[in-house]
């Protein structure tokens, strides 16, 4: 069966506004998905991969019109400066991978961290905010504590996996070798998974 390799950061606008289009995909074609939170600067430098304040002034204006037309056409909110950006996404990274293993609402979840950071502008490296966003998800933090701790070997390893198979963005979605980079392309994802 196949399944789909889905590496994100729980920092990025892009995962964000892909909303649940990718459940409703996996669901439609009765895929699992398995959720590969990463820190992108584990990732990034060894794919000569820019981070975003090494880009060109031209490349990050138009990042932001293209966040904005997107807010605009999707209709989710965002703030084009969060609170909270960048924050460490290691908490809540690992919470997702803890919920996940453990059969929990990970899309759900994922989802809730990301609209906390780009819509509500809230502090996902708090644990409270963790702790309460788990819960939303249907998870209970303090069962999942010791999951979560283990969880950070997961996180590491999801980063080199990430570089080993070439993951120069996110959010990027994997079927086998067949690489999707960003939201924008799970159209093609969703008619990938329909001719297989």
């Amino acid at each position: 069966m196949a399944r789909i390799d889905y590496f994100l950061s729980l920092m990025s606008p892009w995962a964000y506004f892909a909303g649940n289009r990718l459940e409703e995909i996996a669901a439609r074609h009765g895929v699992e998905t398995a959720y590969k939170p990463i820190d992108t600067a584990q990732v990034f430098p060894a794919l000569g991969t820019l981070a975003l304040p090494q880009r060109p002034p031209a490349r990050k204006a138009y990042r932001l019109q293209e966040l904005r037309r997107t807010s605009s056409r999707t209709g989710m909110p965002y703030h084009e400066t969060p609170a909270h950006w960048p924050v460490d996404a290691a908490p809540a990274s690992r919470a997702l991978i803890a919920l996940a293993e453990a059969g929990g609402n990970a899309g759900g979840f994922a989802q809730a961290v990301l609209r906390a950071v780009w819509a509500e502008q809230r502090d996902v490296s708090d644990p409270a905010v963790v702790a309460e966003l788990i819960r939303g998800a249907g998870g209970d933090p303090g069962t999942m504590a010791e999951a979560m701790e283990r969880a950070g070997e997961a996180y590491a390893a999801n980063a080199e996996e990430a570089a080993t198979r070439g993951v120069f963005g996110v959010p990027f979605y994997m079927v086998g070798e067949e690489m999707f980079w960003g939201q924008d392309r799970l159209a093609d994802l969703d008619w990938h998974l329909a001719r297989i």
